[in-house]
């Protein structure tokens, strides 16, 4: 019994010491993310004069960057665009990757094993390979400077193809097929039972989707050229331009553009773990 206590005791201490390491080491992590999101919020808060000191003491805060960028740019205009284009990314994004997946996860067909083997091939393709022809393609069909020429290339995504995929084969198929001797189609078992069930691995690519679309920069760059309709990045980058060493509105800019893909992430955290729990990639 003795001996029982102490290799127990033992296991406890081994626990409460990884748990301790894992702590530390995600306490490191948050470090090297917050420090330098705090070091753009002192900068933006600084006068333009007194950017160029290495202190984070602030002298005289003042929330003139902020005010000027929302006087004197486009940034509600950017941001407007942003949400629409991501939005529409997103959407795309999650009814084709979906529609692929439950093909290839629910549906028996001969070369199915290939093509989902070539639906994965196409995440070892970098995007900028395909930047040239894209352009041409769009310029042909006239949607050069239109929301559609940025959302549309960013619809047909690999991974997000995979995620419900791999969601959809840990679903059971009971209740699939209850529906099927219903009388229930093919459409019908997507729209009334797999895509209820499959809330956790919807959320987790909309968000992630979104996320990326809302990051874009160099195809929004290439593809649009009216200030109307600029996305975040693009707006931000032209502002960096004029501004020179401006640093206190270069860093209110970024910080504006940052805080709704923050609010994102705060509000649907829970809903990015159990989606991506649900598709095998947790490791």
């Amino acid at each position: 019994m003795a001996t029982g206590a102490v290799t127990v005791e033992r296991v406890q201490k081994r626990v409460r010491l990884f748990n301790r390491i894992c702590a530390g080491v995600l306490i490191a992590f948050a470090l090297l993310w917050l420090v330098p999101l705090a070091w753009a919020v002192d900068t933006a808060l600084k006068p333009n004069a007194e950017t160029t000191n290495t202190t984070w003491a602030i002298q005289d805060p003042t929330l003139g960057a902020f005010s000027r960028q929302l006087q004197e740019t486009a940034i509600l205009n950017w941001f407007g665009s942003s949400l629409i284009i991501a939005t529409m990314s997103a959407a795309g994004t999650v009814l084709v990757a979906s529609l692929a997946a439950f093909a290839l996860s629910r549906m028996r067909f001969r070369g199915r094993t290939v093509v989902f083997w070539f639906v994965l091939a196409g995440i070892m393709i970098p995007g900028q390979v395909l930047i040239v022809p894209q352009f041409r393609e769009f310029d042909a069909l006239g949607l050069l400077n239109t929301y559609w020429a940025v959302s549309l290339p960013q619809i047909p995504t690999a991974i997000a193809v995979f995620i419900f995929k791999q969601f959809f084969d840990g679903l059971p198929r009971d209740l699939e097929e209850a529906a099927r001797i219903d009388g229930a189609g093919y459409f019908r078992v997507y729209r009334r039972v797999i895509m209820p069930l499959a809330r956790p691995a919807v959320a987790a690519v909309a968000i992630f989707t979104f996320v990326g679309s809302w990051n874009d920069l160099l195809w929004p760059l290439l593809v649009l050229s009216n200030p109307d309709i600029m996305t975040i990045p693009v707006g931000l980058a032209t502002v960096q331009g004029a501004f020179g060493i401006r640093y206190a509105d270069t860093m209110a800019s970024a910080i504006l553009g940052a805080i709704p893909l923050v609010a994102v992430f705060l509000l649907f955290q829970r809903n990015i773990v159990e989606g991506i729990a649900g598709t095998g990639l947790k490791g």
